[in-house]
């Protein structure tokens, strides 16, 4: 058989992955099995947004679209980051990818060489990681403490940069650990990156919407204007308005920084499907009181699931600001043997004996870079929720 390239050794499958096939193997087999695993609203997707999506289906869009999105989703995009953050892009300088993943893998892609360092907030996101591998850089990471809310320090950054830094990723609200960070805590920040001009940023604003207990989000390139031409800030529509099987993420930034993005994609997939594109522009456009009364679902779960697993003994959980993650400590938990057998030595040991035992799917938190931790995504009904923490109970309580 002939060879692979050296790069599929870099390319590494996520633990998320790895726990939602498990899971689905399980529930094949018969299991009744509580999926906390995977970052997908169960909501459905606006009702406008599909019908908009049918009468550009009617209208003929289905042709190739523009490498860089179609000009109503990025006139509707320049719309909502003039809307929201009071930030004036013009449309050379807004791409639309396959979802955010890709946006951000553009980005790599055109910037980073081998041995370039992406400086990664730790918890994070483990496709960063993964991505930076894959394009021959090398992830360093800087640690966020639970004690300081799983924020950015800015005294942290600031050791952290070295000349290979390339990047600095931001993810607030954070996907594992829904921390969210203020506009002084970015404003901080950007003293921080404006002695560096050496550095592109990225911010993930995915979670943008999902704030709760009035937080008031911000966005880096708003709250400091004198970073704007370093700045990708990168959103999308798959968690604001449960839209994650369209795949459609933009990225707004300079312009050079866009034009490369572009040319990278054109290599890989070239432009995103027209229907889906129209679909986002009305989801964008269209009325947002949706998006409110969502949020004020998601924190009701936020709160039952903090508050269940704060009651079980060995386990703390942080009340996050946002997104739909809560990260809890099971410090307490380890060193111990579940009433299968198994020795609970690591979180990840707790993870897989909670699926194969008490069939409740959650990821290791050593998969997103800070142990000992779980993930666990509130990103269903409230029904499943109950029963994932009634079994992490039982669970903690046949430990031994």
């Amino acid at each position: 058989m002939p060879g692979f390239a050296s790069r599929l050794q870099r390319a590494r499958i996520g633990a998320t992955v790895a726990m939602t096939v498990r899971a689905r193997e399980l529930r094949a087999g018969g299991a009744d099995v509580v999926q906390l695993t995977i970052g997908e609203p169960d909501f459905a997707t606006p009702p406008h947004a599909i019908a908009a999506a049918h009468a550009a289906a009617l209208r003929g869009e289905t042709k190739y679209p523009p490498q860089d999105g179609t000009p109503a989703l990025k006139a509707a995009v320049q719309r909502k980051f003039r809307r929201e953050h009071g930030l004036d892009y013009d449309l050379g300088e807004i791409i639309v990818g396959h979802g955010g993943k890709q946006v951000i893998f553009d980005a790599l892609l055109a910037t980073v060489e081998q041995g370039d360092e992406v400086l990664i907030p730790a918890p994070y996101w483990s496709a960063y990681a993964l991505m930076t591998h894959t394009v021959g850089g090398t992830p360093a990471f800087v640690n966020c403490p639970q004690n300081n809310g799983f924020r950015l320090r800015p005294e942290d950054l600031e050791a952290a940069i070295t000349p290979r830094t390339r990047w600095l990723f931001l993810n607030f609200p954070n996907n594992p650990t829904g921390a969210a960070c203020s506009r002084a805590d970015l404003a901080a920040i950007g003293e921080v990156m404006l002695r560096h001009p050496h550095v592109w940023i990225l911010s993930d604003d995915m979670y943008e919407h999902l704030v709760y207990d009035g937080f008031e989000y911000a966005t880096l390139a708003a709250v400091e204007p004198r970073l704007r031409d370093r700045v990708l800030t990168v959103s999308g529509v798959s968690k604001t308005y449960a839209m994650t099987g369209w795949r459609i993420g933009f990225g707004a930034g300079p312009r050079e920084l866009i034009r490369a993005m572009v040319n990278m994609q054109g290599q890989a997939t070239a432009g995103v499907s027209p229907v889906a594109q129209a679909a986002a522009a009305a989801a964008l456009d269209g009325p947002q009181e949706l998006v409110a009364e969502r949020a004020a679902i998601y924190r009701a779960r936020r709160d039952l699931v903090v508050d269940r697993l704060n009651a079980i003994p060995g386990i703390a959980c942080h009340r996050p600001e946002g997104a739909f993650y809560v990260f809890p400590n099971i410090a307490g938990c380890l060193d111990r043997t579940s009433q299968g057998g198994r020795r609970i030595a690591t979180d990840e040991d707790f993870a897989t004996a909670l699926l194969e035992e008490q069939h409740v799917a959650t990821v290791h938190g050593g998969a997103f870079g800070m142990s000992p931790y779980l993930r666990i995504s509130y990103a269903t009904d409230t029904a499943a929720l109950e029963r994932g923490c009634q079994r992490i109970a039982a669970f903690v309580d046949g430990l031994r």
